[in-house]
């Protein structure tokens, strides 16, 4: 995740400094907060003021692509400063194997997106019975 942010970082940059962008409108990161623990992953997206129709987020394989959209308002006159965002805002996180892709969590409260994401079944560790015997004899089973 550091290295796509690292490269999406020069990447404005390069915008700002020669005053270009691919597309019309602004595309903008949203501000994050990510961890994990013993249950899975969670992460919070700062988006104060989108609503909740205006968020998309759908999972390929092991990338999450997360889009939202605020739309700058209508009937402005004479604006004497502007410093929010609007438009496009977009991120994309490249998940772990061991993530349960199939039990994303989303919740939207007052303009912070949480995710949960549990941690798949098959990555969770596991107890193995061990069967100690003797060429010749039936082994038996002990629990460790």
């Amino acid at each position: 995740m550091m290295q796509t942010e690292v490269l999406r970082d020069f990447d404005r940059l390069v915008q700002r400094t020669f005053n270009t962008q691919l597309s019309s409108e602004p595309v903008h990161p949203m501000p994050m907060e990510a961890w994990k623990d013993e249950t899975g992953f969670h992460a919070e997206f700062d988006l104060p003021g989108i609503d909740v129709d205006r968020i998309d987020m759908a999972v390929e394989k092991n990338i999450l692509t997360i889009r939202a959209e605020r739309a700058r308002p209508e009937g402005r006159q004479h604006v004497v400063g502007s410093e929010r965002l609007w438009g496009h805002f977009t991120r994309e996180l490249m998940l772990g194997d061991h993530l349960d892709t199939e039990s994303i969590q989303a919740t939207y409260v007052d303009g912070v997106l949480r995710l949960d994401i549990a941690v798949a079944e098959s990555a969770k560790p596991r107890r193995i019975q061990v069967s100690v015997g003797r060429q010749g004899q039936d082994p038996k089973e002990i629990s460790s």
